[in-house]
């Protein structure tokens, strides 16, 4: 199984560096695909939106009329040619004012609410779609990548895109409106203005395209580098990472290895927010400067004889603010978009990735017909991540297990016994020949019904941080408390949940560690039984535990193999030198086959491999 041990604490350098290659290989996203691919997502919400994009155009229209209105406040009511203030006029003109900013502000908080509920349904939609689609990939995928990088992808890159999801449509609808109006306003109260006004703004333009994409860069390694982090933590805090650093005295290391990429976390958030401060500064000192340029320009219009009165200079200053601060928001918006394309394309990433091992379109469920027989037929097997010139891990094994056979795989470490029981439930698809499951390829079933007549206890027991009776109803969501007392019957393990202070209540901890080592290994075999497999594959299942243990454990599992096929892949020969067939496998390839006194008769690797462990003993 040489192929597999990058998944476990060593594989964590491989695997930052396939994360690290991945992010060097990928293009940056062009916006307006990026941009469609993202109005996608939207696609299940088009009512909720429709009435977002009507409450933010009247919302708009709203905000344009108060400046006007405070220009015949102005000219009508304060100053008229009269001379003396016009009090009726004026007070109908402020409740008119006063009416729009409680209508605006209302209508505001109600376009909030549902751009909040719809970008909000949209993440945890994208987050569901992205586990969703992280389940449907090989196990290859997951033995070279590292657990962390896949939950900050989850996590920090879906959380990091929420506020582009919730506030993208309303802001950029909203605000281009707004400035449209504005524009419009500013034209009809004096054209002269106006020029002044807008004559920079296609360099912010320029300035705001600049700055997007250093951020975009700066975006991508905090990402990174914050996947890096989360990979660590998990690494780390796990109760199997305690354990190592406490058996090595390896805390501080594991304290240095987090403080450096801390560091390097806070150097790149520092930068992000940074590398923008320049471009607002400019604009907010824009911003200050152009009501003053204003006011100098309308006093140079007023000399030359154009009609510019008090109340059209407070009334374009007004609607000028009101069109720089909505020209502001899509500028952040266009610069959100493209600080955030590198955590859509992270995510987009994932999301484009092809399952290696799917259905077929014409796949079938299995056949009950020969149920439990299993057929290799001449399979070769590399590693899909393996060079291209490294030697297969299987080499052209052919064998046949009957229903209801004990058939045991023994063998030198890395020969490739496990690799064979994974085969078997299509974990991996062969490079050539043939896995037959019931007389059919393997690649011609539907993987639902593969699996469901496969039942796979390993020498790596998971069990979840949840109760007992939780674990042992993953294989059968919908199991009475009886079938679960006789499993762990069956399972040799009901007695001693039944001593325990809440029984089949009790927490097991993470991965199980308030129980040993044959508890855990007999609660997953229990697991297995619930489920009724046709055929059982035992993966060493008792390598890893004591002497008294393993008899017990042992003890379960010929319980357990009574009436199925059983496929064990042994270390140990004492525990399968009653099996109806064994196969010993060297260097991938099946050298010798028989029954336990056949092989011991023929003197060859298996006679050598027990007479070795019989002298051990």
């Amino acid at each position: 199984m040489s192929g597999m041990r990058g998944g476990g604490r060593g594989g964590r350098i491989s695997g930052g560096d396939v994360e690290a290659q991945r992010a060097a290989n990928a293009t940056a996203p062009k916006i307006p695909d990026l941009l469609k691919r993202i109005s996608q997502l939207f696609a299940p919400h088009r009512a909720a939106i429709t009435v977002t994009i009507i409450l933010v155009l009247i919302s708009a229209a709203i905000s344009v009329f108060p400046p006007l209105l405070t220009k015949q406040a102005f000219d009508v009511g304060l100053f008229p040619p009269s001379g003396t203030p016009n009090i009726p006029v004026l007070v109908e003109l402020v409740l008119l004012m006063v009416a729009l900013w409680i209508s605006s502000a209302a209508l505001g908080v109600w376009q909030t609410y549902l751009t909040a509920t719809v970008g909000n349904k949209v993440m945890g939609a994208l987050r569901i779609r992205l586990f969703g689609h992280l389940q449907a990939m090989e196990l290859a995928f997951f033995t070279r990548t590292k657990t962390g990088v896949i939950q900050s992808r989850l996590q920090n890159d879906v959380g990091g895109v929420a506020g582009v999801l919730s506030n993208t449509i309303s802001s950029v609808i909203g605000n281009t409106v707004t400035v449209i109006a504005a524009f419009v306003s500013m034209l009809v109260l004096s054209w002269q203005l106006t020029v002044v006004a807008v004559i920079l703004l296609p360099l912010l333009v320029i300035a705001q395209r600049k700055v997007g994409q250093v951020r975009a860069r700066i975006a991508t390694k905090t990402q990174e580098s914050l996947s890096e982090m989360t990979a660590i933590t998990q690494e780390a805090l796990s109760v199997s990472g305690i354990l190592l650093a406490k058996s090595f005295n390896q805390q501080q290391a594991e304290v240095g290895r987090y403080t450096r990429e801390n560091e390097n976390q806070i150097r790149l958030q520092v930068s992000q927010q940074m590398s923008g401060q320049w471009f607002f500064a400019m604009v907010n000192i824009f911003l200050s400067i152009i009501p003053a340029v204003i006011y100098l320009v309308a006093a140079w219009l007023i000399n030359g004889g154009t009609d510019v009165t008090a109340g059209t200079i407070v009334a374009f200053t007004t609607v000028q603010a009101r069109l720089m601060f909505p020209l502001l928001g899509l500028l952040r918006v266009a610069l959100d978009l493209q600080t955030s394309s590198a955590l859509f394309a992270r995510i987009f990433e994932y999301l484009d990735l092809v399952p290696a091992i799917v259905d077929r379109p014409d796949a079938r469920p299995v056949r009950p017909k020969k149920l439990g027989q299993v057929q290799f037929d001449d399979v070769v097997f590399r590693y899909p991540d393996a060079p291209a010139d490294s030697p297969a891990t299987l080499k052209g094994v052919s064998f046949t297990i009957e229903p209801g056979q004990f058939a045991a795989f023994v063998g030198p470490s890395g020969a490739g016994k496990t690799t064979v029981s994974y085969l078997i439930p299509r974990l991996h698809d062969v490079t050539s020949g043939r896995v037959l499951f019931a007389g059919d390829d393997v690649r011609a079933l539907e993987q639902d019904s593969l699996v469901r007549n496969i039942g796979i206890v390993s020498q790596e027991t998971y069990l979840f941080h949840a109760t007992i009776a939780e674990n042992l109803r993953y294989a059968k969501p919908g199991a009475t408390d009886e079938e679960l007392t006789a499993a762990a019957r069956a399972a040799n393990i009901h007695d001693t949940i039944a001593s325990f202070p809440d029984g089949y209540d009790t927490v097991v901890g993470e991965r199980g560690y308030r129980l040993s080592g044959g508890e855990k290994q007999r609660i997953a075999i229990a697991r297995v039984l619930l489920k009724d497999p046709a055929v059982l594959i035992l993966d060493e299942a008792t390598s890893a535990l004591d002497s008294l243990s393993e008899r017990v454990v042992q003890t379960a599992l010929d319980a357990a193999s009574r009436g199925r096929t059983t496929i064990a892949v042994a270390h140990r020969l004492s525990t399968i030198v009653a099996a109806d067939v064994i196969f010993v496998v060297v260097a991938g390839r099946v050298v010798e086959r028989g029954t336990h006194p056949e092989l011991l008769a023929a003197g060859g690797m298996y006679a050598s491999l027990y007479e070795q462990q019989v002298q051990g003993a």
